[in-house]
């Protein structure tokens, strides 16, 4: 069970025997409502639980990053957001696509594209205003 706010819990709680973690689906569920803060603790615990040692380490923490380049996004920092978004990239690309229902080839473009707008924006235009919220979406099993 979770320790965030009772609508995360209970979030978690529906994804239980789903094919995937509860917690990397609701990470999933979060990021897609634009909840990027949420999406992040919520991999977060799984990321910790799984130690150092995992199999899935970088690939989460990978996806934490991309979730944190969007919550600075949400709060206008456009610079920690690229940081952000290039962390994320080098954790990702320790994987093959796709990565546990998920395509990574997919989620590199989608960093690369974001990063590329904040760039082409001089650091002074946050796309995340303007455009659509990104979505990602796992492949069927």
């Amino acid at each position: 069970m979770s320790k965030k706010s009772p609508q995360i819990a209970a979030l978690i709680a529906e994804l239980h025997g789903q094919g995937q973690a509860a917690h990397y689906l609701g990470f999933f569920a979060c990021f897609n409502r634009q909840l990027f803060y949420e999406a992040h603790d919520v991999l977060e615990e799984l990321w910790i639980a799984q130690g150092k040692t995992g199999a899935n380490y970088a690939f989460y923490k990978g996806l934490i990053q991309l979730a944190g380049a969007f919550v600075h996004l949400q709060k206008n920092r456009l610079r920690p957001a690229v940081a952000l978004f290039n962390l994320a990239e080098a954790n990702l690309l320790k994987y093959p696509s796709p990565q546990a229902q998920l395509d990574l080839l997919g989620v590199r473009a989608l960093i690369a594209d974001w990063r590329g707008r904040i760039q082409d924006g001089a650091f002074e235009v946050n796309p995340l205003v303007a455009s659509e919220p990104p979505v990602l979406v796992l492949l069927p099993s």
